[in-house]
């Protein structure tokens, strides 16, 4: 396999760590909320309150299962509309009480059934975009795993987006990729390949600031040894975004994703 398609097969590993894996061992006593306050509570979505050595913060992340049972349960991480809901009123709540955000990413992009259009997923994903980018507290993105489309998009507008050697982001599945350019979707690791979805290529454009390394043994063997750098890496940053004034904050997040419209002619 090339190179992005081995990153591409590690980040879909039914066996890779869940969201409630990496929140259990990075944060301590986590308290889970639930609901949109508008639908209903989509498990596809976790979030709540922990704590970051000492730090009340807010995780939200996207929750896959490693058996059938459990990604049925959690609609194979493909969130509805009320999931993006309960993140948005999670991150309201964070302002409010002065908490900064951590998104923890790992979908293959949002929920496309037609109830989930009846609800208005477009609103709600671009909603997500919206407050994000004007919110006052810290927000710090990580793909954990997959990162496809929207689905991705609408939690990682942070002012720090980092990513796992295993992690993958891009507009759409190498799939649908091929599907499109070539009409077969068998040539995705070809099309993985030109898509620039790994963490090296996604560092070397500029999309990340960072890239956290996993356990040459894997991270389903050694969880640890990731989660451990993560800890101490969202501690540091934390330090220097939660000094910031609110009004310097939102002007940075704001330079960070305007860079991606300048384009030099």
């Amino acid at each position: 396999m090339s190179n992005a398609s081995e990153v591409l097969a590690n980040a879909r590993k039914v066996t890779r760590p869940t969201s409630l894996e990496f929140i259990r061992e990075i944060f301590d006593g986590f308290i889970e909320l639930h609901g949109d306050r508008c639908f209903g509570d989509d498990r596809a979505i976790v979030g709540g309150i922990a704590s970051l050595k000492g730090r009340a913060v807010t995780v939200i992340g996207v929750q896959k299962g490693h058996t059938i049972e459990e990604n049925i349960k959690r609609n194979f991480g493909s969130p509805n509309p009320e999931g993006y809901r309960k993140a948005l009123r999670l991150m309201k709540q964070a302002e409010k009480f002065g908490r900064p955000v951590v998104f923890l990413i790992n979908t293959s992009g949002a929920y496309c059934g037609i109830g989930a259009e009846e609800r208005g997923q477009g609103e709600a994903i671009a909603r997500c975009l919206f407050e994000t980018a004007g919110i006052k507290t810290p927000v710090i993105s990580i793909f954990i795993g997959e990162g496809g489309s929207g689905g991705a998009l609408a939690l990682a507008a942070g002012d720090r987006v980092w990513m796992l050697d295993n992690g993958m982001y891009a507009v759409l599945s190498p799939e649908g990729f091929a599907s499109i350019l070539w009409r077969d979707p068998s040539k995705a690791g070809e099309a993985a390949e030109l898509m620039k979805l790994t963490a090296k290529d996604l560092i070397k454009n500029g999309v990340i600031e960072k890239i956290i390394p996993e356990a040459p043994e894997g991270i389903e063997n050694n969880l640890r040894f990731t989660t451990d750098i993560i800890r101490e890496s969202l501690i540091n940053e934390f330090k220097v975004l939660c000094a910031m004034d609110k009004d310097e904050l939102i002007c940075k997040r704001y330079e960070r994703f305007r860079k991606f419209g300048e384009f030099e002619e």
